[in-house]
């Protein structure tokens, strides 16, 4: 059975507090999410300290704020990462962080993450996609705002520095928050894993659910989604998060898709065996019939249950003579 990784991403939704960080991970290993995600950079390495806000971001914090203490604010230092990963080991959820800069890519490796997630911003930073590569660990790699140039370059440099096609899966993203549906363009999550022939998923940023299962219905082998506690809290991602029931309910939906998806064999499936004697039909007299009368269009006809001769010999049927007597209805034997 196939099944879709669901990275539930927590990203700066803990707003700079360890106990919350705790209470999202406990939310997405309850939903049954396979990660949880966070985020790991060091503001004073990610962004100069006059760089503004998005659009998205001023309309969910304080406009004046400078993006760099926006940032600041929301770091976790190594120690709140250690004990997040222990929260994880305790909740049976897989622990992950996505690096913004290169200290955060050495930190995370040397805590153990087993992949390293590229966000949409990171796939023309020459430096950062070389340094992912060169810990030879598998690679997620977002694409919002990236063209198919952009893709191939990216994924070249991963290649050419340790990290072969079969160990990238590749993200269509919309980095907009939350993505305009007229913007989300899924049909392009087949182009990427059409053209570059790896594993391909769907980062989802708009507000509902149904185009990440939507995504899992084309073949996503991988969806990451945002989620928050509360949507009314501070902070830049919480308005375009989904709150703990609806993560849940993308998660239950996701589960039924990968069962719903099946092996592609058409066959009878298991459950509907017992219906084939019933809703198929056989052979039978439709009048009563004399041992040694021929069988023609006048005394023979199909009907439930699917228990005899099948209609489909018909044409072997007729002319061929009674071998007893049959009354109407009964199954003809031959």
């Amino acid at each position: 059975m196939k099944r879709t990784i669901i990275i539930a991403e927590a990203g700066v939704n803990h707003n700079g507090n360890i106990n919350t960080a705790k209470k999202l991970i406990e939310v997405a290993a309850d939903a049954g999410a396979d990660y949880v995600k966070f985020q790991t950079f060091k503001a004073s390495l990610l962004v100069s300290k006059n760089a503004k806000k998005a659009d998205y971001q001023r309309q969910t914090t304080d406009a004046e704020e400078s993006q760099f203490k926006m940032l600041k604010n929301l770091e976790l230092d190594k120690q709140a990462h250690i004990e997040l990963i222990n929260c994880c080991r305790a909740k049976n959820i897989k622990f992950l962080s996505t690096p913004f800069d290169l200290g955060s890519i050495d930190l995370l490796f040397e805590l153990g993450v087993e992949l390293f997630k590229i966000p949409s911003g990171e796939i023309t930073n020459y430096p950062y996609l070389k340094k992912i590569a060169n810990k030879k660990l598998p690679v997620v790699l977002s694409t919002g705002m990236a063209n198919m140039d952009e893709i191939r370059d990216a994924l070249n440099i991963l290649n050419e520095n340790g990290v072969s096609r079969k160990k990238v899966t590749i993200l269509h993203a919309n980095t907009e928050y939350p993505t305009p549906m007229e913007d989300v363009n899924l049909k392009a999550m087949l182009t990427i894993g059409n053209t570059f022939e790896t594993k391909f998923g769907y980062s989802d940023h708009t507000s509902g659910i149904e185009i990440p299962i939507a995504a899992v219905a084309l073949g996503a082998s991988v969806i990451e989604k945002h989620f928050t506690l509360d949507k009314k809290m501070k902070g830049p991602d919480h308005k375009a998060s989904l709150k703990p029931d609806e993560f849940k309910a993308m998660v239950k939906a996701i589960r039924n898709i990968d069962l719903a998806m099946g092996d592609g064999i058409k066959k009878p499936s298991p459950s509907e065996r017992k219906n084939i004697s019933i809703a198929r039909k056989s052979i039978v007299a439709s009048k009563n019939i004399q041992k040694g009368t021929v069988f023609t269009e006048d005394n023979i006809t199909a009907k439930r249950p699917g228990t005899g001769i099948s209609p489909m010999i018909w044409n072997n049927v007729i002319g061929r003579k009674a071998v007893r007597d049959f009354k109407k209805d009964e199954l003809i034997e031959l």
